[in-house]
């Protein structure tokens, strides 16, 4: 028998040449303070990533609108250009750390449908129009990998797409937006208002001048897309958030969760809900006609958490995520959620990754939506709040406002009365004339629209001057 053998034939998509000496030209699009983190760890660490991907990898250039901007960091100038049309054309590997909706969409498309892989933190592109991008990458056998969209440094969607992908998840819990959490702590600890924590994060620079997208929750309602979709296989965009920022959430709010052994955090929220019209939970199809047995929830807001719960102790400027899964049971997540180097190090994994895949020849990893859940509103959702409430300190107040919960079937946990500022009067002492009393309810579990139903009345009572708050809970 006579053996014969053939020469190992070049990967596609990649030169041909001695495995030894393979490269793979990268693209960067973006020079701020990510892209210049990944540009100096490309150039100074190209050794020791070569043998961990396999193949040298070469940055060919990086795209910017001024190739004469000061920079943090100092890297060869003529690696920078404006052409970035040019350098996704000769890219094996694409970047893009541009952010926004355009042009990054237009040169992340062009890269796809070329066959070219790409890398992005592109949270806002991936919300609002992850399904174009997965579709064409789908089409292309291109890789798109996004692990810098949620979390900065932590690894998050690696073990949703990966490690958790032979489970089934049914709730993701946040903290994804570290301005925020900074804010909510700073008022913990001090117990400063909103507007001079946020005046001190913006002077520290953990807060832009325009702090809107962080806290009205527009940015944390992206990273909840993102994770609702990877979490239950389903695609959601950021027009199905729900989505409360934190400006309306006071000291005196602070103070009152402190009393009752409480903190606020800014909570994403993504859930599976039973869907009782279709039979219960389950989520599977009986058959074509079929309709699902759960729908997806997703939301962020301000949420009071019992000091023993894990997410409680996240501090600072500080990302974590909680997830609860049928098998693996609860799991946290926890790290720097943004900055240079840490975002920097969550873009650089997703490097290493995808080039190993392009040697190897495997088909292309996108997004893993494989079924269509519904996204149930508000009213599906079962929560618990507090609300807080300032009244007429005279009899008969409280069994009013009680008689309301009891008429939407909502049940009180606790309650507690401080008038005017101090602990309540002693009983048969008389009341002054006009004084006020601050009334705290926190609810058991209920379903939102009860709940909300019962603010509205409450509202409507004479003797209720004015509802001062409602915050959803979670774990009380």
């Amino acid at each position: 028998m006579t053996e014969t053998s053939e020469a190992p034939q070049p990967q596609a998509g990649l030169e041909p040449g001695a495995e030894a000496g393979r490269v793979l030209k990268v693209a960067l699009l973006g020079g701020g303070t990510v892209g210049s983190q990944v540009a100096r760890i490309l150039l100074d660490d190209a050794e020791a990533l070569a043998a961990r991907a396999g193949a040298r990898l070469e940055l060919v250039g990086i795209a910017v609108r001024n190739v004469d901007a000061p920079r943090d960091v100092e890297l060869p100038r003529g690696l920078y250009t404006t052409d970035a049309e040019g350098l996704v054309d000769s890219a094996d590997l694409v970047i893009e750390l541009m952010g926004g909706m355009e042009p990054a969409r237009t040169h992340i498309l062009a890269a796809l449908r070329r066959g070219a892989s790409v890398v992005t933190g592109n949270k806002a592109l991936l919300a609002q129009d992850g399904a174009t991008l997965f579709d064409e990458a789908d089409a292309n056998g291109a890789e798109l990998n996004f692990e810098a969209a949620v979390a900065g440094a932590i690894p998050i969607i690696r073990p949703i797409r990966e490690s958790l992908s032979g489970d089934r998840i049914t709730r993701v819990l946040g903290i994804v937006n570290g301005t925020t959490n900074f804010i909510l702590d700073a008022m913990d600890t001090t117990g400063a208002q909103f507007a001079d924590v946020l005046a001190e994060a913006q002077r520290l620079g953990y807060a832009e001048a325009d702090p809107t997208a962080d806290v009205e929750g527009l940015d944390a309602a992206a990273k909840a897309a993102i994770l609702a979709s990877l979490a239950f296989h389903t695609r959601v965009s950021l027009d199905d958030v729900r989505c409360e920022g934190i400006t309306k959430v006071s000291a005196a709010d602070i103070a009152a969760a402190q009393d009752a052994g409480l903190t606020i955090k800014l909570l994403a929220i993504a859930e599976l809900v039973p869907l009782e019209a279709a039979g219960g939970p389950g989520g599977d199809l009986d058959g074509a006609a079929a309709v699902p047995r759960e729908g997806v929830s997703v939301r962020v807001h301000p949420t009071l958490l019992p000091r023993t719960h894990p997410l409680a102790a996240v501090r600072g400027a500080y990302n974590a995520v909680f997830i609860e899964a049928e098998n693996a049971g609860s799991l946290m997540f926890y790290g720097a959620g943004a900055g240079g180097a840490p975002t920097a190090s969550a873009i650089m994994g997703d490097v290493v990754t995808t080039a190993r895949r392009l040697l190897a020849g495997s088909p292309g990893r996108t997004g893993t939506a494989t079924r269509t859940l519904p996204l149930v509103g508000p009213e599906a959702v079962t929560t618990s709040y507090s609300i807080g409430l300032e009244v007429a300190d005279q009899p008969g107040v409280l069994a009013r406002v009680a008689a309301v919960f009891a008429e939407h079937g909502v049940s009180i946990e606790t309650m507690r009365q401080r008038i005017d500022g101090a602990e309540p009067a002693v009983e048969g002492a008389g009341r002054p004339e006009g004084r006020r009393a601050e009334l705290r309810f926190v609810t058991h579990r209920a379903s939102e629209a009860a709940l909300a139903a019962t603010v509205a009345d409450i509202k409507n009572l004479d003797v209720v001057e004015s509802v001062t708050s409602v915050l959803r809970a979670e774990g009380v």
